[in-house]
């Protein structure tokens, strides 16, 4: 309890220091979707992205830094500071939104780009919509689901990019924002680089070629980085590649032609994601906000391992016809040194970069790279503390639960957080939980697997034979979370497995199989769903498929 009241008084004592500053700050959060661990510039990648490099550079990067592994399920969280079920899922009925609380308390809000969620923006708190509520979209032809301002919105025949787009619309907002003279809150939400894979064609020339080299050799160079500029420990081992991953070698010339095009489009998809942040940035510089601004930079989850559709090695991805897929194998490179991927609760699914830049407020050191786990979950506090936000108790129409995450305040003042509560992890039948150094995880609800995320980060060692008792004790934190706090079905919390069985999952890439098609897609059955309820979603009120 002593210690409790510690941290309590130490953050207000932070949270009094920003509160009380002579202009509370402006507030920029952008989320990708489906970026790698390593897939930017400064956490290994060969991929250029200057903007956010400069922004870790003169701010910190988090090296434990958490999503759900899922897409819908991290922008929950994200919004509402609580795990996805506990907040009521896509409704978010048992919380509300960082809009609604920075609203409430004389923010002007704002928001552009991939929503994934039930109603609209425009019903969560945001003063200004533009993007598609859909959960991935064609970049170059949109679909029925784009808004604007709550009204259905038409894309453009020609000349339109989605990535493009959110960045016109998030500066045209921060212009009508400034006209108003209230600190603003702006919420940038990329699809990219969830596929398809649809890079604009001078970006995509600059990197075709690049990924001859294949995904061992791109992963070990990615890795060599990482110890290198601190992000992890000289004695981390990376995770090795998986049987279901190939080595680059053992390809055919056909497909490593094919594969090395996959990545080229998917990288300079990222590549554009930084230049139009460039260009955000700039704007914020030249309206002498960026000093004053708080931005931070996350993802929604790991890389994406699943291969839809049906290969087209002989056309161009800046085709707008064309529908290119992730690659599990480049999947495992983007997702240096973890294991697994989205929708698995390994450190590949939950791990993602995670940026903080505030020159004005942050006392920490510049450059730094914080080692603390924090989580999705922990925005919502963090800036309703910096901005002297209060955080309602109730809210109309709703029943909020109480907030899953904490206030990291204390870290951007150069502090440490000394504790917090279990991170739980959850979607469909993965699992984990995350309490201090110690980590258990489940594939599918396969055996309880665990894991001392101190002395083996990368989940090579597990130690569940050798320590059964705080296995049990996890398990059943888990459990006791899962039925009490986030409320899930039953069908969610059924115990695990006894037996392993090998980790498979039959929308991973099938090497070894010819490439030659039709040059048709043919989709899953839950792709095609989704396309038919984003052609269908006219009114913004329907509840969007999920289809990431």
């Amino acid at each position: 309890m002593n210690l409790l009241r510690g941290i309590v008084l130490a953050t207000l004592s932070i949270v009094g220091v920003f509160a009380h500053s002579a202009e509370r700050p402006n507030v920029l959060l952008v989320m990708v979707d489906d970026m790698g661990y390593s897939d930017l510039g400064c956490y290994g990648s060969e991929i250029d992205t200057p903007n956010l490099d400069r922004l870790a550079t003169g701010g910190m990067r988090f090296s434990q830094f958490y999503n759900t592994a899922k897409c819908h399920s991290s922008r929950v969280s994200l919004l509402t500071g609580r795990w996805c079920r506990q907040a009521g899922d896509e409704s978010m009925n048992r919380g509300f939104t960082i809009a609604e609380v920075l609203k409430s308390s004389g923010y002007f809000t704002a928001m552009t780009g991939k929503w994934h969620l039930r109603e609209q923006p425009t019903d969560f708190g945001f003063d200004r919509y533009f993007g598609h509520l859909s959960g991935a979209t064609n970049y170059f032809r949109g679909d029925k689901t784009f808004r604007l301002n709550g009204e259905p919105w038409t894309v453009p025949s020609q000349g339109f990019y989605t990535t493009v787009a959110n960045v016109d619309y998030a500066i045209d907002f921060l212009g009508q924002a400034r006209t108003t003279n209230n600190p603003w809150f702006l919420y940038v939400a990329f699809n990219a680089p969830h596929a398809p894979l649809q890079p604009l064609e001078s970006d995509y020339r600059k990197y075709f070629g690049r990924y001859d080299v294949g995904w061992d050799k791109i992963r070990e160079a990615r890795f060599s980085k990482q110890q290198r500029v601190g992000l992890l420990a000289t004695d981390t081992v990376a995770s090795p590649r998986p049987d279901h991953v190939p080595s680059w070698e053992s390809l055919t010339d056909e497909e490593r032609s094919w594969e090395s095009k996959r990545m080229s489009a998917y990288a300079a998809m990222i590549d554009r994601v930084d230049r139009e942040m460039g260009r955000l940035l700039d704007d914020l510089k030249k309206s002498g906000e960026m000093e004053n601004t708080l931005v931070i930079f996350v993802s929604d989850n790991g890389a994406c391992p699943y291969d839809r559709g049906t290969p087209q090695p002989d056309r161009d991805p800046f085709d707008p016809a064309t529908n290119w897929s992730d690659s599990t194998g480049w999947a495992w490179a983007r997702n240096t040194p973890f294991r697994f991927y989205k929708q698995n609760q390994f450190e590949g699914g939950i791990s993602s970069p995670a940026i903080v830049h505030w020159p004005a407020g942050m006392s920490a050191s510049r450059g730094g790279v914080v080692h603390d786990p924090a989580h999705l979950v922990d925005l919502l506090p963090t800036i309703a503390d910096v901005t002297g936000a209060t955080i309602p108790t109730t809210y109309p129409g709703r029943e909020p639960t109480p907030l899953a995450g904490i206030s990291l305040a204390p870290i951007i003042a150069g502090e440490r957080v000394a504790s917090r509560p279990p991170i739980h992890l959850l979607f469909s039948a993965d699992r984990g939980l995350r309490d201090g150094d110690w980590k258990i995880v489940s594939f599918k609800a396969q055996p309880w697997e665990l894991y001392n995320m101190v002395d083996d980060r990368t989940e090579t060692n597990n130690l569940a034979a050798q320590h059964p008792d705080i296995v049990e004790r996890m398990a059943g934190q888990w459990h006791q979370m899962t039925k009490t706090v986030l409320n899930a079905p039953p069908k969610e919390s059924q115990p695990v497995a006894e037996v392993d069985q090998p980790k498979s999952n039959p929308e991973w890439t099938r090497f070894g199989q010819s490439l030659k098609g039709n040059g048709k897609v043919k989709r899953s059955r839950g792709m095609a769903k989704a396309a038919k309820a984003a052609n269908e979603n006219k009114s913004g009120k329907a509840r969007p498929a999920k289809v990431d």
